[in-house]
């Protein structure tokens, strides 16, 4: 059996990063992903999809991503039911994340006057190039 889904889109929130009772690192957030096709007349559309992230993971998210930031996402879909507060059952979807990554797409700098680092400079041949 095959369960792999990889989805790319813009958090719709910033990721708030919480820790189980046993000490385990985790945060849920969502996606906004755009759909591909586009009816005439009409704007595209998007899915949004709940992500979870567990351990070293979570830890990344929150720390590099916030509300708007483009990701990338490989794991699994997992179905799960729970009863809510006032005792009704609901079900939910979710993709439990096992590689989560940056796009390519880089941020503005926050400071205008800060240096960019010209590629040209790095000598291919030492360890610590690329």
């Amino acid at each position: 059996m095959i369960n792999r889904v990889i989805l790319m889109g813009r958090l719709c929130s910033d990721p708030e990063l919480k820790t189980t009772t046993s000490g385990v690192s985790v945060t849920s957030f969502r996606i906004a992903v755009d759909r591909t096709y586009v009816k005439s007349g009409e704007k595209r559309k998007a899915d949004f999809i709940d992500v979870v992230c567990w351990r070293q993971n979570a830890e990344f998210v929150c720390r590099h991503f916030t509300k708007g930031s483009l990701i990338a996402v490989d794991g699994q879909l997992n179905s799960r039911s729970y009863e809510t507060k006032d005792g009704s059952n609901r079900s939910t979807l979710e993709v439990i994340a096992d590689v989560v990554s940056f796009t390519g797409e880089r941020a503005e700098p926050l400071n205008t006057n800060e240096p960019t680092i010209d590629d040209s400079l790095i000598d291919d041949d030492l360890p610590y190039a690329r």
